[in-house]
C-alpha cells in the first residue's frame, strides 16, 4: 500500500521530536529470545509486560536477524551493516580497524547519537561481551569492543565476579567454565538470584540519573536470559509446572542436506544422560524452563517500563525491544540457534513512542535488524546515516499494513534471502535450499530442484540487493 507523500510528512512531523526537545531512546536487547511471547501468538506464555509494550506500540511479527549468533547479530544492530564473515568477535575486529585506520568504518548506532548531543549508557549485554571489554575474563579495559560509543558501559557483576560469569551463570554465581553446569534449574530465590535482576537494578538507577539530567539519552539495557543455561527464580517456573505443552512442530531431523546441526552448545551442559530428541518428557521440561526464563526477563522489562512511566520521561522516549536471534526448541530436531531456518532467524521486534498511529496493530512486513539504525534516527530527527545498509521502518510505523522488503541472513559461509513467500538458502558449493512459506508445511520440503527458475530469480534478487548496499 502506498502512502500519500503529504500525509506521510504530516504524520511524521506529528510523531517525531521537536527541534527543541530531542527524543530519548531506551533500547532493550534480549539474548536468545525467539517470538515466544503472548503478543506474538504463543498464548501459554506469561509475558504481560512485553505484551503491554506491544499493545502501545508496533510489534513486527516478521522481523529477521542478519545472523543466528549473538556477536554477528549485534554487529548488525549496532552498525546498521551486515557482519563480515558473521563472526562473534566482529565488533572487536571493527575496533581494531578503527584504531589502525585501515579503512573507513562508520560510527556505531550509539556513537551516532553521542555525536549529536546524547548521553549514551549501556547496561548488561549490548555488544557480544557484557560490559564491552575483552581479555580472558572480559574485563580488560585496554580491549574495548565499541570505541567512542558509550559515556558509560556498565556490567553489574553481583556474585558473578566478572562479565563472563554473568553471561553463563546460574544462581549463586555458578559459572559454566568452573563446574559441570546443569542445563536448567529453578532456584528458590528472588530476582537478584540471577544476573538479569542485577542488570535491571543498575538500569533503574541509570534512568534515575538520566532523568535528572537536561541531556537527551540513549540507554541500552541487555538481558541475558533466556540464554543457556535456562535458570530462573522458581516462581517463574511455577507458572508452567503443570502446563501441558503443544506438540513440537516438524520435530524430525531434515532428510535432505540443510543447515541442521547437532545442538552442540546445548549438549555440553549436564543433562542427566537425557536427550530431548528421544525423551519427550525431558523436551517438555526444557521448554518449560525456557518459558520460565522468558517470564523472568518479562518481569525485568516491566520494572523498566514502570519506572519510565513514573518519571517525566515516558512521553518523550522511544522504546525498542529486540531479540538478538531466535532459538530452536526441538523444531527440525535442533535445540539451539546457528541454523538458517526460520526458528533461528525470526525474533521479536517492538517499537513504541508517543502518538504512534494505530497503536497495538502488528506489522507483518518482512524487515531485518539493519533497519533499526536508520529508523531510530528518523524518529529522533537525527541526520540520516548514509553508511548503513538498513531501510527506515517509518512507513510501517505510520501504516502497519505497509509492505516490507527482503531479509538477508548469513552463517558459516551460507546465505539466506527471505521474501514474503519463500526462503532461499545458498551453500558455498552452489547447493540450494528453497522453502515455500505460502504452504503450511513451511521449511520441511526442499523444493529447489523442482523450481530452478525461481531459485535463479531469488539468486538474482539477492545479488542485486547486496550490490546496492
Amino acid at each position: 500500500m502506498l502512502i500519500n507523500i503529504t500525509l506521510y510528512a504530516t504524520i511524521l512531523c506529528a510523531i517525531t521530536a521537536s527541534a527543541t526537545q530531542k527524543k530519548n531512546v531506551l533500547l532493550i536487547c534480549v539474548d536468545d529470545l525467539r517470538p515466544e511471547l503472548n503478543c506474538f501468538g504463543v498464548d501459554y506464555i506469561h509475558s504481560p509486560n512485553i505484551d503491554r509494550l506491544a499493545a502501545s506500540g508496533r510489534a513486527f511479527h516478521n522481523h529477521y536477524v542478519n545472523a543466528p549468533t549473538c556477536g554477528a547479530s549485534r554487529y548488525s544492530l549496532l552498525t546498521g551493516d551486515y557482519c563480515p564473515e558473521a563472526k562473534n568477535y566482529a565488533l572487536f575486529d571493527r575496533a581494531k580497524q578503527l584504531k589502525d585506520g585501515k579503512r573507513f568504518v562508520g560510527p556505531s548506532l550509539p556513537a551516532w547519537f553521542r555525536q549529536h548531543g546524547y548521553t549514551t549508557v549501556a547496561v548488561g549485554k549490548i555488544s557480544h561481551h557484557p560490559g564491552g571489554l575483552g581479555g580472558k575474563n572480559w574485563d580488560n579495559p585496554s580491549q574495548v569492543e565499541m570505541p567512542n560509543s558509550w559515556n558509560k558501559n556498565l556490567q553489574p557483576n553481583g556474585e558473578w565476579k566478572h562479565p563472563r560469569g554473568v553471561m553463563h551463570a546460574l544462581a549463586e554465581g555458578k559459572i559454566r567454565t568452573e563446574t559441570e553446569l546443569d542445563v536448567f534449574e529453578a532456584f528458590d530465590g528472588d530476582d537478584l538470584s540471577y544476573p538479569d535482576g542485577w542488570i535491571a537494578e543498575k538500569a533503574l538507577k541509570q534512568l534515575e540519573i538520566l532523568d535528572a539530567s537536561d541531556q537527551p539519552f540513549f540507554l541500552a539495557v541487555g538481558f541475558i536470559r533466556p540464554h543457556l543455561p535456562f535458570g530462573a527464580p522458581k516462581k517463574y517456573h511455577d507458572l508452567y509446572a503443570e502446563l501441558e505443552l503443544p506438540p513440537i512442530p516438524y520435530a524430525s531431523k531434515p532428510r535432505h542436506r540443510s543447515t541442521w546441526h547437532s545442538s552442540g552448545e546445548f549438549m555440553k551442559y549436564k543433562r542427566w544422560s537425557r536427550d530431548p530428541n528421544t525423551d519427550p518428557a525431558f523436551a517438555d521440561e526444557v521448554r518449560r524452563h525456557y518459558a520460565a526464563c522468558v517470564s523472568y526477563v518479562d518481569a525485568q522489562v516491566g520494572k523498566l517500563m514502570e519506572r519510565l512511566e513514573q518519571s517525566t520521561l515516558g512521553e518523550n522516549t522511544i522504546v525498542i525491544l529486540w531479540g538478538d536471534h531466535g532459538w530452536h526448541l526441538g523444531e527440525h530436531s535442533v535445540w539451539g540457534k546457528h541454523t538458517l531456518f526460520e526458528e533461528s532467524l525470526r525474533s521479536p521486534l517492538i517499537i513504541r513512542y508517543s502518538r504512534i498511529p494505530s497503536p497495538g496493530q502488528a506489522s507483518t512486513a518482512i524487515v531485518e535488524t539493519t533497519d533499526i539504525f536508520p529508523t531510530l534516527c528518523e524518529i529522533a530527527q537525527l541526520p540520516s546515516p548514509d553508511f548503513v545498509n538498513g531501510t527506515t521502518l517509518t512507513p510501517q510505523l505510520i501504516n502497519p499494513s505497509h509492505k516490507g522488503h527482503v531479509a538477508i541472513s548469513y552463517h558459516d559461509k551460507r546465505t539466506s534471502i527471505r521474501t514474503e513467500s519463500y526462503r532461499l538458502i545458498l551453500h558455498p558449493d552452489g547447493y540450494a535450499e528453497l522453502y515455500d512459506h505460502s504452504s503450511s508445511r513451511g521449511e520441511i520440503n526442499n523444493i529447489a530442484e523442482d523450481y530452478p527458475q525461481l531459485v535463479n530469480q531469488l539468486k538474482l534478487e539477492l545479488k542485486t540487493r547486496l550490490n546496492k548496499l
